[in-house]
């Protein structure tokens, strides 16, 4: 009997999940939050890549400042 009530959880998971999916696939209210979110995500992506790269140039710069340093 075990073996039935796994079976019925997963259609019941199963279409709960597709109705879910499907009303938000089509919620005007998602689709805005989605793209909003994505914008975010790849607007803080790049902010970091730039950072990254003004930090290693620091670190170059800095490097080459105590490497003429110790020449002194």
């Amino acid at each position: 009997m075990a073996g039935g009530g796994n079976f019925m959880h997963r259609v019941i998971s199963y279409v709960v999940n597709e109705l879910v999916v499907n009303s938000l696939a089509n919620s005007p209210a998602f689709q805005r939050f989605a793209v909003r979110t994505s914008r975010k995500i790849e607007d803080a992506a790049i902010k970091g890549s730039q950072m990254k790269e003004g930090v290693t140039e620091l670190f170059k710069d800095l490097s080459k400042d105590m490497e003429s340093f110790k020449k002194r």
